[in-house]
């Protein structure tokens, strides 16, 4: 199943990686939107490969864990690189930080729940956080090179923090819910799973 399409399709949201990263080190707006250009399409394939596992019914072992992998792999690594670049600075390392560490908590739990057997479904809210998250990270990209709204004072980069500041918000819900629901697990004795 590695070569299904869907499987593709996840597989290049984990290439575009280090070719967004790179773009860091180039300068100009140019740069910035290739970057934003690239991530789109990455954001895309984030859509299209669960849907098209699921309608060509391929949904596989592997496809289930590389999707969240690269989306976790997507999100940390642009996250790092726009406060690196000092896209992300002052008080919006906050919501940056939050959601790095919801990340890390939710995978962990899905470790723990996923040897006992127990499978954690995505929750709609969770689905609108990574869309704010998508459209906040999209605007800090293009950061000084995309264009002013309304006054000068809402740039781009302004309405990706504020997007920032409502998928923090967003994550500590879901990931608030998340916990919840594993913390019930955890509180009770299950036998160990084999190896």
């Amino acid at each position: 199943m590695l070569y299904s399409l869907p499987n593709i399709l996840t597989i290049s949201r984990i290439l575009a990686i280090p070719l967004i990263v790179a773009l860091f080190w180039v300068k100009g707006d140019a740069a910035r939107w290739a970057m934003l250009t690239l991530y789109t399409m990455a954001c895309i394939t984030d859509y299209f490969d669960g849907m098209l596992a699921r309608s060509m019914g391929q949904i596989s072992n592997l496809g289930r864990f590389l999707d969240p992998v690269a989306d976790k792999l997507l999100v940390s690594a642009l996250l790092m690189m726009l406060v690196w670049s000092g896209d992300i600075s002052g008080l919006v390392i906050l919501p940056a930080l939050v959601i790095l560490c919801r990340e890390i908590l939710v995978s962990g739990l899905r470790e723990f729940l996923a040897g006992i057997k127990v499978g954690v479904p995505v929750s709609g809210l969770a689905k609108w956080k990574t869309t704010v998250q998508m459209f906040a990270l999209g605007f800090l990209i293009v950061g000084a090179a995309g264009p002013v709204f309304w006054h000068a004072e809402i740039t781009t980069t302004a309405v990706g923090e504020a997007l920032l500041w409502a998928a923090a918000l967003l994550t500590m819900i879901t990931g608030y819910d998340y916990l919840q629901a594993g913390l019930k697990y955890m509180s009770e004795d299950h036998d160990p799973p084999t190896a």
